[in-house]
């Protein structure tokens, strides 16, 4: 269905996955490090996105300004993003500038300086990105409701940071955790687009075949996740709702009756907590289920935004509809509707050079090899409403679920106790 994917491992363990597309025009290239905040200490906290933003900030031959010049002069799109376990640095340009990519891709990830003056000028810039989520309300709710469910695991923290660490983070600090953790076999370059595999491996490899490895890397420790009820009192309009319980890994065979399951709930507009909470009922304009999977563990959510005043009917309604899937096999027209939906979102992904670069790069790293989109196709065809029944049963245990509220809460933390711990 989708081109194959081709693969060079260059002696130091640096991986390179492309696909070619040919009907496309652009390239869209990353640098993926299978290094994230879980891979940081208590007092490292947030150094993966400090160096997140540390890369583009000037080379042994290249000025902050000339990076973003030079990626600008060539109508080219840049941007990185840190998450929990990874760090990507990514590009997309059209295909005859994917040269020039490269050069420049490749010399911001092995060459970056991390100049003294740019790292006091970024500071307040990553302190600002702090506090704008904390100002977001319905981003907040959703840092909060993960440190109360992972607690003092490191997936329990804020990927930014504290205002604490951001404000100590040196040139040594942050030199050193670059090269301990930067370690060439947790390097994946992924491309798609119209390009040539072998003639991106000759621009890749005199490159990146000079990062040496190294020893060190820290091991991840699985957390067990909490149960609690936790009301955060803040002056808002609305009462943000967070519910959070045990997910799978990203691995896990069950992945995509996992997916299913989540479409079903609160995955789109036609979903039973949409229809139920929003359209029923009008209660709330943002209602949906989400899954945060990591390699060895997951956590499947929900969350809502509603009046103060009906926060507890709202949270009632949610645990009801999980009741309900725990108690009732889906039916199969409603399996079938959940089925095609996915089909269809994975199918539209393929046409962006950037949807499948991500892919290929995330296959490379949790797997080791390309999964194929039409065997990821037949599992899902091949899901049962048993299986999703059996997975609900496991997941969704009251006792073991943590609820969080942030906003004007009316009502005493008892009351909520109450609604998630009935039998």
């Amino acid at each position: 269905m989708d081109a194959p994917v081709a693969k060079t491992a260059l002696q130091n363990g640096v991986r390179i996955v492309t696909q070619k597309m040919p009907y496309a025009r652009s390239v869209s290239m990353g640098v993926w490090v299978n290094v994230g905040a879980r891979d940081e200490a208590v007092l490292e906290s947030g150094l993966s996105h400090f160096i997140e933003h540390m890369i583009f900030k000037g080379t042994q031959k290249r000025s902050a300004f000339q990076i973003a010049k030079e990626f600008d002069a060539i109508g080219g799109q840049t941007n990185a993003f840190t998450t929990m376990e990874n760090t990507c640095y990514y590009a997309r340009v059209i295909d005859s500038q994917t040269e020039t990519m490269v050069d420049i891709l490749s010399d911001i990830f092995v060459n970056s300086v991390f100049d003294p003056v740019e790292i006091d000028k970024e500071r307040p810039v990553i302190l600002q990105e702090i506090g704008m989520v904390e100002d977001s309300p319905d981003e907040f709710i959703h840092m909060l409701s993960g440190h109360n469910f992972w607690g003092e695991n490191p997936l329990g923290r804020s990927i930014l940071g504290t205002p604490e660490n951001i404000a100590r983070f040196d040139e040594s600090t942050i030199k050193n955790f670059f090269l301990r953790l930067y370690q060439p076999d947790r390097i994946v370059i992924s491309a798609a687009g119209n390009l040539d595999h072998n003639r991106l491996v000759k621009l890749v490899a005199p490159v990146f075949e000079t990062i040496q490895p190294r020893d060190g890397f820290p091991q991840r420790i699985t957390p067990r996740g909490c149960s609690v009820v936790d009301l955060n009192h803040r002056n808002l309009e609305q009462l943000h709702i967070c519910l959070s319980c045990r997910g799978l890994s990203i691995t896990d065979p069950r992945r995509y009756a996992s997916s299913l399951l989540n479409t079903i709930l609160g995955g789109n507009m036609s979903s039973r907590l949409f229809q139920e909470i929003r359209e029923r009922r009008g209660l709330a304009y943002s209602v949906y289920s989400f899954i945060s999977s990591h390699v060895d563990t997951g956590m499947f959510g929900f969350y809502v935004g509603v009046h103060p005043r009906q926060a507890r009917e709202t949270t009632r309604l949610v645990l009801n509809e999980i009741d309900r899937i725990k108690n009732e096999p889906v039916d199969s027209r409603e399996l079938k509707d959940a089925v095609e939906y996915t089909k269809g979102s994975l199918l539209l992904a393929t046409e962006s050079a950037d949807n499948q670069m991500v892919r290929n790069a995330q296959n490379e790293i949790h797997f080791g090899e390309d999964i194929a989109l039409d065997t990821i196709i037949e599992k899902i065809e091949a899901v049962t409403a048993d299986q999703i029944l059996d997975l609900a049963n496991e997941l969704f245990n009251r006792n073991q679920m943590t609820l969080t509220l942030l906003g004007p809460v009316e009502e005493a933390k008892k009351k909520f106790e109450q609604i998630l711990y009935q039998n």
